[in-house]
């Protein structure tokens, strides 16, 4: 009697599906303007999980994870940002995803 193993076949992790994480940090008039409060709507909308905050310097931190192609959505958007900014640059540093479990504003 012989005994025939098991394959079970997972579905190909492609890099759209693979999780991903951006840190991001953007220059500009990106203060007071409501860039973090609507960078956490556009990041809840495409699914993706991290955080933003302002620093001392007059920047604006970022962390999104999710897939490659939400987060990318997510920083076009930061080129952008709401109607009352002025984004002067945005500097983009891909790194190994922790696993953040939600999107906060620090």
């Amino acid at each position: 009697m012989g005994f025939a193993p098991s394959i079970r076949l997972l579905p190909e992790v492609t890099e759209e599906r693979k999780t991903a994480r951006a840190h991001v940090f953007i220059s500009g008039q990106v203060q007071g303007v409501f860039f973090r409060q609507k960078a956490k709507d556009r990041a809840r909308t495409r699914g993706v999980t991290g955080w933003v905050r302002n620093l001392p310097d007059g920047r604006v931190e970022a962390v999104f994870e999710g897939s490659r192609e939400s987060i990318e959505s997510v920083i076009d958007w930061c080129r952008r940002g709401p109607s009352l900014a002025e984004v002067d640059s945005i500097d983009v540093e891909w790194e190994e995803p922790i696993g953040e479990q939600s999107f906060n504003v620090r």
